[in-house]
C-alpha cells in the first residue's frame, strides 16, 4: 500500500518534524508513506477575496502537478465527512478489498484549497469543525493513519 500525504508548505517547528519523523516511522511497518510538500505562496496583509482565490488556485496547481492520476485522493477538507477512528479505519479497509493501492492525502495551506482539488477529491474528510495550523494537522493526520493500520491488523493501539 502506498500512501502520500500532499502538503502546502514545509514544517518549520522542530517539535512537529520530530512528530512526523516518528509517525513516519511508525507507519514504515504498514505502507510506503511519502510526504510531498509544495511551496505555499506568500499572503500579503490586508488581501482581498481574488487574491487569496488566485493563492489558493497556485498552490492547488503545484499540488494537481504532484499527484498521480490513479491515487485514491482524500482531501482535509473542513466541510468534509467526519469520522471517528474506527470508521476510518473500516473507510481505509474498504479501499484496499476494493483493490485501492495507492491513497493521497491533501493538506491545504492557510488559504484553503482551491476549487480544482476539491473536485478532484474522491473523499472530503473532516477531522473537527474547528481549524488547525497545517504543520498540526500533518501529525494528527498521520497518527489516525497510524490508529487506522493498528484498528484494522487489531492489534492495541491506546497512546
Amino acid at each position: 500500500m502506498n500512501v502520500t500525504v500532499y502538503c502546502v508548505g514545509k514544517v518549520k517547528e522542530d517539535f512537529y518534524r520530530r512528530a512526523v519523523e516518528e509517525y513516519s516511522k511508525r507507519l514504515s511497518r504498514y505502507c510506503r508513506l511519502q510526504i510531498v510538500e509544495v511551496a505555499d505562496e506568500k499572503i500579503p496583509d490586508h488581501a482581498g477575496l481574488s487574491e487569496l482565490e488566485q493563492i489558493r488556485n497556485k498552490e492547488g496547481e503545484r499540488l494537481l502537478s504532484k499527484m498521480r492520476e490513479d491515487s485514491f485522493l482524500i482531501v482535509l477538507a473542513i466541510e468534509g465527512e467526519k469520522m471517528d477512528s474506527i470508521c476510518f479505519s473500516e473507510t481505509l479497509d474498504s479501499l484496499f478489498v476494493r483493490g485501492v493501492s495507492d491513497i493521497g492525502f491533501v493538506i491545504g495551506g492557510s488559504v484553503g484549497l482551491s476549487e480544482e482539488i476539491l473536485k478532484r477529491a474522491d473523499l472530503k474528510l473532516s477531522f473537527s469543525d474547528m481549524t488547525f495550523p497545517h504543520q498540526l494537522m500533518r501529525v494528527i493526520l498521520l497518527e489516525q493513519v497510524y490508529r487506522a493500520y493498528r484498528i484494522m491488523r487489531g492489534e492495541p493501539y491506546h497512546k
